[in-house]
């Protein structure tokens, strides 16, 4: 009899939410694995399948049953067990009981501590058909379902009511109730092509039975590169390419099991339309492809995904061509209605829409962003007039028909309406660029104008809600402030920008009006700063270490962070690095336990002769080479100008007792080795490197 037969789990609900299906599926996947390694039940590997209707994984060679444990149980020390004639006491006898064992069964155990009496006894491990239930359902309430549901007169809860549970390990059904629902061998296929129940005789089977008899490809990338290739492939024939992000090839993958690209047309009239508002027009509403011809301009098509083969494909043709044009219809309206009169009309009516309880309204909120915004470009040297335009004329376009049918167009139908307004390119750009970057690796704002918008936007909204005492906890983040602190990150460093980062927040939270008990400026620095780990981590594959001996000094300038980091990085590949690091190290700890607070100059009447002077005469001279460094922030050109005082440096810790008897001897080899130490925390706090042995 084998040993190991594959596992098939799958959960068949009412449709799944499309735009969390992928993660959906992975977790399931890494979560059941957790779940069966925490039972000790051994597999080769697991592979996740998801569609609308189900999430299923196969476990590969799950053993039939838990691996065979040994335990050993520690009881009392012979001495204690045995008397001296070698009689056991009541300490042995009650612990062989307790271990159902005689006592002449017990074991002994020694070590330099003594010797004491063990049980040792193997533990038989459980069948894995008692255990898989449990593990499954561990796995499906650790799923990331912010908001579960409950259907019927049921007290279950998942993300969809659920239908059918299919559990079968090797060619047997595990017996036992998930969801609710008992676990059986019967999945279902496409719910119009194939409605009658499929019965399922081994997981090795369930991929092909649902693809050959269910109308089901269950595999969410398959599915995926099926889709790819075949809007590519109809694209083509259309004489044009495919216009699509990721973002929608994944939805579209998690709304069909049985994709079918069909090409449909609308009105060629609708191109005058701006190409931002065709496009989330066909892709918002409907998740059509869009298509552009050899030149690049739209071309009136569309390609979509139907769930289904039909037998007469010009009329889902018609019907998906019926419905987008008066989507595109309405579109057409409201760019013609928005422009009846200029952006700026909308500014008076942003007094009426509240922004956040407790920070204004919308226009209080364009206020506050002009006056920040201001400030920023007069540090970066830029165009003051214009930043404080755009930043008043930001939100305007939010009141506008077209952004309230497609608010994904927010800050870009803003810059249309501005142009048409007779408002500046740089003010026009700058309206729409105050949302960049809105996700990873997305573009930047351009000109001093855009950035100092978008900088301004996103420490508003951070000193806002910071104000409110609504920072993150946790894995929570409902305003979204991780991702706005990461973009501030990404323009300042990216763009070059050098600011001081706390005054900015200081004058942003002194202009929300929110009286708290505790100022939000420190907390908030930190916040920022904490986002700039995984950047530099991402970016550089920066360590840990090296960011915290930056991030101690606190810097104002986030570019002034990054060439310290780069500094560090730099130093950290020196010969010299770890030495260094452990003598930063050594004299941090002796200042610590000293008590030295930093008071009082280096006397050098008080100076001995040999390693000690030597040691001063060289920090005075590297001390006078690196002033001009430190001002002009070559941070590496500074640390490897300090890294020459290693010989110095180690010669003084040979020779000369930093803790004399002599206090004032004591006291200045203290003030020596605190200037020593503040030559290098110019830079950072090289002591907290762990760089290791040379």
């Amino acid at each position: 009899m084998s040993t190991t037969a594959d596992f098939l789990v799958e959960i068949g609900t009412e449709e799944l939410p499309p735009k969390t299906l992928l993660s959906l599926q992975d977790a399931f996947a890494d979560k059941l694995q957790d779940a069966l390694h925490e039972q000790r039940l051994d597999f080769v590997a697991a592979h996740a399948y998801a569609s609308p209707r189900r999430l299923a994984v196969i476990i590969t060679d799950l053993a039939m049953a838990q691996t065979d444990q040994e335990t050993e149980i520690k009881g009392p020390p012979v001495s204690i067990a045995f008397d001296s004639a070698g009689n056991p006491t009541p300490a042995a006898t009650a612990f062989a009981k307790k271990c159902g064992v005689p006592i002449d069964h017990l074991g002994r155990s020694s070590s330099s501590k003594g010797e004491w009496l063990l049980h040792r006894s193997l533990e038989a491990g459980v069948a894995a058909a008692e255990l898989l239930p449990a593990c499954v359902q561990v796995a499906l309430d650790a799923l990331p379902i912010p908001r579960r549901m409950r259907w019927g007169s049921s007290d279950v809860e998942f993300v969809r009511p659920v239908h059918w549970v299919v559990m079968l390990h090797g060619t047997a059904v595990v017996p036992g109730e998930i969801l609710g629902v008992a676990a059986g061998n019967l999945s279902r296929g496409h719910r119009f092509l194939s409605p009658e129940p499929l019965a399922i005789d081994a997981p090795k089977n369930y991929v092909s039975l649902l693809r050959d008899s269910g109308y089901v490809l269950v595999d969410f990338a398959a599915r995926r590169a099926k889709i790819e290739a075949s809007v590519r492939d109809l694209a083509t024939e259309c004489g044009g390419a495919v216009i699509a992000t990721d973002a929608l090839y994944e939805e579209v993958t998690a709304l069909n099991e049985w994709p079918v690209a069909i090409a449909g047309q609308f009105d060629a009239s609708f191109l005058s339309l701006p190409r931002e508002v065709i496009i989330a027009t066909l892709t918002g509403h409907q998740r059509y492809f869009s298509l552009a011809g050899p030149d690049g301009e739209l071309l009136p098509a569309f390609i979509t995904i139907a769930n289904l083969e039909s037998t007469d494909p010009a009329q889902v043709r018609a019907g998906n061509e019926r419905v987008i044009r008066p989507r595109l219809a309405d579109a057409a309206f409201f760019w013609k209605e928005d422009q009846q009169e200029p952006l700026s009309s909308w500014q008076k009516d942003l007094e009426q829409v509240i922004y956040q309880k407790g920070l204004g309204s919308l226009s209080d909120k364009s206020a506050r962003v002009a006056s920040l915004a201001k400030s920023v470009a007069t540090e970066l040297g830029g165009d003051v007039p214009a930043v404080e335009r755009a930043a008043l004329l930001a939100k305007c376009d939010l009141l506008s028909g077209m952004v309230g049918e497609l608010p994904e167009l927010q800050g870009v139908i803003g810059r249309y309406y501005a142009l048409a307004s007779n408002e500046s390119q740089e003010v026009a750009d700058a309206i729409r660029e105050q949302y960049l970057p809105r996700f990873a690796g997305d573009t930047l704002p351009v000109s001093v104008v855009s950035c100092s918008v978008a900088i301004a936007e996103r420490l508003d909204t951070l000193c806002g809600i910071f104000a409110l005492g609504k920072k993150p906890t946790g894995s929570r983040d409902p305003f979204g402030l991780r991702r706005c602190a990461l973009g501030l990150v990404r323009i300042v460093i990216e763009r070059d920008l050098d600011l001081d980062l706390k005054a900015l927040i200081a004058l942003s939270v002194g202009a929300q009006g929110v009286s708290s008990e505790e100022n939000p400026s420190d907390a908030l620095y930190d916040f920022i700063v904490d986002r700039m780990r995984a950047y530099f981590r991402d970016r550089d594959g920066l360590s840990a270490e090296v960011f915290d001996s930056v991030r101690v000094r606190r810097p104002d300038s986030l570019l002034d962070f990054d060439a310290r980091v780069r500094a560090v990085a730099a130093f950290v590949a020196l010969d010299s690095a770890a030495s260094l690091a452990a003598a930063n190290k050594r004299i941090a700890n002796i200042l610590r336990q000293a008590g030295h607070t930093n008071s009082g100059a280096v006397d050098v009447a008080l100076l001995g002769d040999g390693a000690e002077k030597t040691l001063f005469v060289a920090l005075v001279a590297a001390r006078e080479d690196v002033s001009p460094l430190l001002n002009r922030r070559d941070y590496a050109a500074s640390l490897t100008r300090l890294a020459e005082l290693r010989a110095p440096i180690d010669n003084f810790f040979a020779d000369v007792m930093v803790m004399a008897e002599d206090e004032k001897l004591k006291r200045n080899r203290l003030a020596l080795l605190a200037e020593l130490r503040g030559q290098f925390l110019d830079v950072a706090d090289i002591s907290r490197l762990s760089i290791g042995k040379e």
